[in-house]
């Protein structure tokens, strides 16, 4: 039997991963859930966002259900003691290098979205974010310059190898859908994104079936509001895959509505919904779960090899949008609970 780690973390998390639970064990897939706190919830309990018991847990399991962390509660502690220092602690430690982000419209969400209908609904891509690299984990400081004025760096950095295993990734996953992957980057202005073009034609040597092409970052924004039925996959670097998958979501009705798989070499991952914690809704029974409901979709195809279960997922969440049901985010008024119960009778 496959074990699962739970990590509900904080605000709207423990409330959106129960309702993937529930899910779950409707579907009766003999899987083993153990639960442990991360993010600000773990610092109450153990002065740490990511206690050596978590940890431990989530490099035993299977997978990991991760909800949310993050609170202001929190923003006056030291760096390395915040929420969201264990999202960036996990990462690392289990080297999940890989971040999938599937966008695409459901039928029935057209009037959400930020864009007009007929745009909206031809939205169907794949954000493929290098994760474990990039500003993100580069080295960073405070400082004076000459004249005293304060002043911060971060350094943005990648090296081939890095690259290249996340450019496969991407090709990968282009040769399974419709063979177009586009490479997004600032090449015309930085060195690492001029690095890792370089680096992605030459990976590209290997997948002669996908076509490939390049686009600047501000420009890849623009078509995402523009044209978005145009893209297929894209590859990209941690930061503008941050960036532009959180657009992505307004494209599609709601943050609420996108799931995400954080993938090591092996396939092994951790499963969220790309919203965070929310803390201003918290515990109001507001969130929509369906991104985490879609992530433990992504966790039982990515990790546990049952696609199958995970398309009967994917489908129920369809009918239950389908069907009208709605919460806030999406302009309707059902709880999150509400939500979990329109999904689990489709299901």
């Amino acid at each position: 039997m496959a074990l699962i780690a739970v990590l509900p973390g904080d605000g709207i998390g423990p409330e959106v991963t129960a309702e993937a639970r529930r899910v779950l064990d409707a579907l009766a897939l003999g899987l083993v859930f153990e639960e442990a706190p991360v993010g600000g919830a773990a610092y109450l309990a153990a002065a740490h966002p990511l206690p050596p018991e978590t940890l431990a847990l989530a490099e035993r399991a299977d997978a990991v259900l991760f909800g949310a962390v993050g609170d202001p509660q929190f923003d006056g502690l030291e760096r390395d003691l915040r929420p969201e220092q264990a999202i960036l602690g996990l990462r690392k430690k289990l080297g999940l290098f890989a971040n999938l982000r599937p966008v695409r419209l459901f039928p029935g969400l057209e009037d959400a979205s930020a864009l007009r209908p007929e745009i909206a609904r031809e939205i169907d891509l794949l954000i493929v974010r290098e994760l474990t690299g990039d500003i993100y984990f580069g080295e960073k400081g405070r400082g004076r310059t000459a004249t005293g004025l304060r002043e911060g760096h971060d350094l943005m950095r990648y090296d081939e190898a890095e690259v290249a295993r996340i450019a496969r990734v991407g090709f990968e996953a282009a040769a399974k859908r419709h063979g177009r992957l586009l490479s997004v980057d600032k090449a015309n202005v930085l060195e690492t994104s001029a690095l890792w073009r370089e680096i992605v034609n030459e990976v590209s040597r290997d997948f002669r079936d996908v076509r490939l092409t390049h686009m600047y970052v501000d420009n890849a924004a623009m078509q995402l509001v523009r044209a978005p039925g145009q893209f297929d996959v894209i590859v990209t670097g941690n930061l503008f895959g941050d960036i532009l998958s959180d657009q992505a979501s307004m494209c599609v009705g709601s943050i609420g509505m996108l799931p995400s798989a954080s993938l090591d070499e092996d396939g092994k991952g951790l499963f969220e919904p790309i919203h965070g914690s929310a803390p201003d809704i918290a515990g109001q029974g507001k969130a929509n779960p369906c991104a985490a409901i879609l992530s433990a979709a992504m966790m039982l195809r990515h990790s546990l090899r049952m696609p199958a279960s995970a398309d009967l997922i994917d489908s129920a969440v369809a009918a239950a949008i389908a069907g009208g049901a709605r919460t806030a985010d999406l302009g309707g008024d059902l709880s999150t609970q509400a939500m979990g119960d329109a999904v689990l009778a489709q299901l």
